[in-house]
């Protein structure tokens, strides 16, 4: 068991929140070995343990999650503050085994808070982008409150990701993209790139349903990475 110490708290989105997190003591290199994608096993408070995954990538010099407010350890940690301590029990899932996919387009495909592990590999990437080649990313939510780092977004095509946004509920929002949910995006990117491979995280149910789609473009199995 590991003690982490909050360093720092952002809002990112409606009812979500950043944690910068560093391990009692440490000051300089966070010194958790984790794979971009993989998960910390957290204890807050009294609550039972909870999945969070790292939003960070390995080399970043903190750590960093993504808290929606739901119950538990969820509702717990959003209301801490800076200065306030977590147990890091263990790190769980595979995550993603980039070094495998050197060389190969990279779609990113997330919605929601699924968005944690995709930055977490899209950092890692993007600290080695002459190793991959084109950069994709597919990012859905519910409305454009819903959407987390809006302020990274630009580094992001800047740095030549392209990104496509997609919200399902338009109704009431100033919104002018495109409509419905973030499988619908595939369409649009996959026939322009050579040899894909996409990374998927998001809700089950999502997930299956884009490893579906996918499939159906002919995407084989082991083209279609998950992180859990």
């Amino acid at each position: 068991m590991t003690s982490l110490i909050i360093t720092a708290v952002r809002d990112q989105a409606r009812a979500i929140r950043s944690f910068d997190l560093m391990p009692e003591g440490v000051s300089e290199q966070h010194g958790v070995r984790f794979a971009p994608g993989q998960v910390a096993v957290l204890s807050v408070a009294n609550e039972d343990p909870a999945y969070f995954a790292f939003a960070s990538a390995p080399e970043d010099a903190e750590l960093e999650i993504l808290v929606k407010r739901t119950v538990g350890a969820s509702a717990a940690l959003f209301d801490m503050k800076p200065g306030d301590r977590v147990d890091l029990l263990g790190v769980t899932g595979h995550g993603f085994d980039l070094d495998h996919q050197l060389g190969s387009d990279l779609v990113f495909v997330a919605m929601g808070t699924g968005v944690a592990p995709l930055r977490s590999a899209l950092r890692h990437v993007l600290n080695r982008k002459p190793d991959f080649g084109q950069l994709v990313v597919l990012y859905g939510a519910r409305t454009p409150d819903d959407f987390c780092y809006r302020d990274e977004t630009e580094d992001w095509e800047a740095a030549g990701v392209e990104l496509r946004q997609v919200i399902s509920r338009p109704d009431g929002h100033d919104w002018s993209g495109p409509t419905g949910y973030v499988q619908t995006l595939l369409d649009h990117v996959l026939p322009e790139l050579k040899s894909p491979v996409a990374l998927v995280c998001g809700s089950r149910a999502m997930i299956e349903q884009t490893r579906d789609r996918l499939q159906q473009m002919g995407f084989a199995a082991d083209a279609i990475l998950t992180n859990y």
